[in-house]
């Protein structure tokens, strides 16, 4: 996707009092939802920022982005601390990308009208649209995301899948890159974003200058699996991470190993294959590692029922988690919550 536009070089945009006068290559502008998140924010301006100029000076040469709103008040993050807007909507063709910022995923109160106006123009006017963190949420619900992929965090799969019945976000990848839309799951992962898109217009150069600046040993690609939870099971191998991942995204549904093969877009005996050499199990194998490994965790939690712990973890029933439990561990469920509380 070139993100550039014929159109945009006739538009004059305004003009930081310390920037100076030549045209940057990169403009990004840049809505905050009401309790954004302040790091998602902080690092991807950061990365602009040292990549815009020489050293860390942070003057906007090469690269310039600008916080915009309706009215000019400040917006409080998720943390409590307020930011300042700096400029007024506008058009949205002043810039080579409008990145709306989310925040909080129970904050239901809708952007005001004229931001979501404004997204939608900029769709119109084939600017592309990047939502970072929760912000994929709100280019959905501004109805800008028909028929394009969309990454969410891990930890919000399932809030989306929610929201948004039928739809299944992409949440084994840090970004996702689709025509012109950008959705990235936030975090850390923000810098990267960020970085991907300085490379694209200025050189990678300036996005291993800014990454490295920020201590970061290498910039990430797209397909780079997120975090996730803490695996018993760990791998360097980036498709079997990518399947546990999606493993243990549905460990109250367990996938067919063929369904996962497809939805990772390889064969069953390639994804096998990998999980050999990486793991020495088959992928059955460690899912039902990581279905036992979430039951320990919620027998320790307090009184769950095992019907309920059962049902959580993908068993088919209460006798079914006993008996493999059992064979895992030497003892039953509540055998062995017994014995962990003594």
């Amino acid at each position: 996707m070139d993100a550039s536009h014929d159109h945009h070089d006739c538009v004059t945009p305004v003009k930081h009092p310390a920037e100076p006068a030549s045209e940057p290559r990169l403009r990004v502008g840049i809505v905050l939802a009401r309790r954004f998140t302040l790091c998602a924010l902080a690092n991807f301006v950061d990365v602009l920022r040292l990549a815009a100029d020489e050293g860390d000076r942070s003057r906007p040469i090469l690269c310039r982005w600008r916080l915009l709103s309706q009215a000019g008040e400040p917006i409080e993050s998720s943390c409590g601390l307020s930011v300042q807007p700096e400029e007024r909507l506008g058009d949205p063709r002043r810039f080579d990308y409008i990145a709306v910022i989310g925040g909080l995923i129970d904050e239901k109160k809708p952007l005001h009208p004229d931001l979501t106006r404004f997204l939608q123009q900029a769709a119109a006017a084939k600017v592309p649209l990047i939502g970072i963190c929760t912000g994929a949420f709100i280019l959905h619900r501004a109805g800008l995301m028909q028929g394009y992929r969309c990454c969410v965090n891990w930890f919000h799969h399932d809030d989306f899948r929610d929201e948004f019945e039928g739809l299944t976000p992409v949440s084994d990848r840090i970004f996702v890159v689709d025509r012109d839309r950008i959705t990235c799951s936030g975090g850390a992962s923000s810098a990267h974003l960020a970085a991907f898109l300085v490379d694209r217009h200025i050189g990678a150069a300036a996005a291993r200058k800014s990454l490295a600046i920020m201590i970061f040993d290498e910039a990430m690609a797209a397909d780079r699996p997120q975090p996730g939870l803490p695996l018993e099971l760990t791998t360097a191998d980036p498709l079997v991470k990518r399947a546990l991942l999606r493993i243990q995204q549905a460990l109250d549904t367990p996938l067919p190993v063929a369904r996962l093969a497809e939805q990772l877009g390889v064969s069953r005996r390639k994804l096998e294959r990998h999980f050999a050499a990486a793991l020495d199990l088959t992928p059955t194998e460690a899912a039902r590692r990581m279905r036992l490994s979430q039951a320990r965790h919620l027998l320790e939690r307090g009184d769950v029922p095992i019907t309920q712990i059962a049902l959580q973890t993908g068993f088919c029933d209460a006798s079914h988690l006993i008996r493999v439990f059992r064979e895992a561990e030497g003892l039953t469920p509540d055998a062995w919550r017994k014995a962990r509380r003594s």
